[in-house]
């Protein structure tokens, strides 16, 4: 079971800062089993290489940080 606390703590701290550099920013909207959804906001919302930051970045941090997350996508 995915530590929702945990997320939360993660895309605060080591995720949110380096979308905010880029004028971008990031919600979780909710998990389900091992599937964290999240949503783009900001300059990231519309980006054409969101699905990249988040399969490539958001996802491999989460994964590394929150043992049980299996995959992250957008809401």
């Amino acid at each position: 079971m995915v530590d929702e606390e945990k997320v939360k703590e993660v895309l605060k701290n080591k995720v949110s800062p380096l979308l905010a550099a880029e004028g971008g920013g990031i919600d979780l909207v909710g998990i389900d089993g091992g599937r964290v959804k999240v949503r783009l906001s900001g300059a990231c919302a519309m980006c054409p290489m969101r699905q990249f930051t988040v399969k490539q970045f958001v996802e491999a941090v989460l994964k590394r940080e929150v043992p049980d997350v299996e995959s992250v996508e957008t809401a």
